[in-house]
């Protein structure tokens, strides 16, 4: 009974990340993982994703960025791809630590900005950057289930409009999260089993998914990519601390 009701906290969790509520999905694969080795975990929550992406989707399909999409899609097929192939070779706490690091530069060079009173203009998605971020989301994201703080080091800056943003956002995440479909069946992440448990947590996604919804609707934009930030510095406190104990 425990086992489904953190699972079912855990759906929920990923849900309302999918829609709008910043990245409050880096808590389910740890969830789960008191029950199950983490890479059958992140296995688990892949269909779930995937159902709650598509309910993204709908949500926020009126805006998206075409360009981003274009840069930042390629690449990150080839980070899918190199993950695949290497996981076995990296350390998953090297990757960890390579995440969080990320975050905290962005952040700290965010602060640094806000303190120096100065106006900074937007950054232009340019090709150079969303290859080398694209593909960083792509590795990542295979791995750990954790391709939001690259992606949002090259999204951020550009200050796209809230809804432009979250439609960008489960455009995006959603091509990634079924592009690791075959390799998760091929590694033995996915089976059966596991797909049958997500066709029963699949409802507590989508009341996620609706519930975030409603709240980052009416969320001022200023407060909503505040928080954001917040949950990003949360994020990579979050995988430091799992590096360090262990």
């Amino acid at each position: 009974m425990d086992y489904w009701i953190v699972a079912f906290i855990a759906a929920y969790l990923m849900g309302l990340s999918k829609g709008g509520v910043p990245m409050i999905a880096i808590l389910s694969v740890p969830l789960m993982s008191l029950f199950m080795d983490p890479a059958h975990a992140a296995g688990l929550l892949l269909p779930i994703y995937i159902v709650a992406d598509m309910y993204a989707v709908w949500l926020f399909r009126k805006d998206f960025s075409v360009r981003n999409l274009a840069i930042l899609l390629p690449p990150a097929i080839l980070g899918i791809a190199i993950a695949y192939f290497t996981v076995t070779l990296v350390p998953v706490w090297t990757m960890k630590l390579l995440v969080a690091a990320i975050g905290i530069y962005y952040l700290f060079n965010a602060v640094r900005k806000r303190l120096s009173r100065q106006e900074h203009p937007a950054r232009p998605a340019d090709v150079p950057r969303g290859v080398f971020w694209g593909t960083l989301t792509g590795i990542t994201s295979y791995i750990a289930h954790a391709g939001g703080p690259p992606y949002q080091s090259y999204v951020l800056p550009q200050r796209l409009s809230k809804m432009t943003y979250l439609g960008t956002n489960a455009i995006f995440f959603s091509a990634v999260n079924l592009l690791k479909v075959l390799p998760f069946i091929l590694a033995g992440q996915i089976t059966w089993d596991s797909a049958g448990q997500a066709v029963w947590l699949a409802p507590a996604a989508l009341l996620g998914a609706w519930s975030g919804s409603r709240i980052t609707r009416h969320l001022p934009e200023r407060a909503f990519f505040l928080l954001i930030e917040i949950a990003l510095a949360v994020v990579s406190a979050k995988l430091v601390y799992e590096v360090v104990t262990g």
